[in-house]
């Protein structure tokens, strides 16, 4: 079991906001994803959580930092936030 913070683009505050949500630890997050945990916090916590958020969860999820996703999995992600109903 590994922190949430020492996953790449979560900080503290991500971090209290996935416990609040029932994920607690890097590998829930990895069994849940970006999306699913993205919906959570915005459902249960945040109704205006934006699209950077989504981002930084799903580089948490693949270990890796923002600029190494590529342009493709940037667009599915705008893509997939923008069909969301509206807050």
């Amino acid at each position: 079991m590994s922190s949430l913070t020492d996953r790449p683009e979560i900080g503290p505050v991500t971090a209290r906001q996935l416990a609040a949500v029932g994920i607690a630890d890097a590998d829930e997050l990895r069994a849940a994803g970006a999306r699913q945990a993205f919906t959570r916090i915005r459902q249960r916590l945040d109704p205006g959580a934006c699209a950077h958020l989504l981002t930084a969860l799903e580089c948490a999820v693949r270990g890796v930092s923002a600029k190494e996703l590529s342009g493709e999995d940037k667009a599915e992600l705008r893509a997939w936030f923008r069909g969301l109903p509206p807050a």
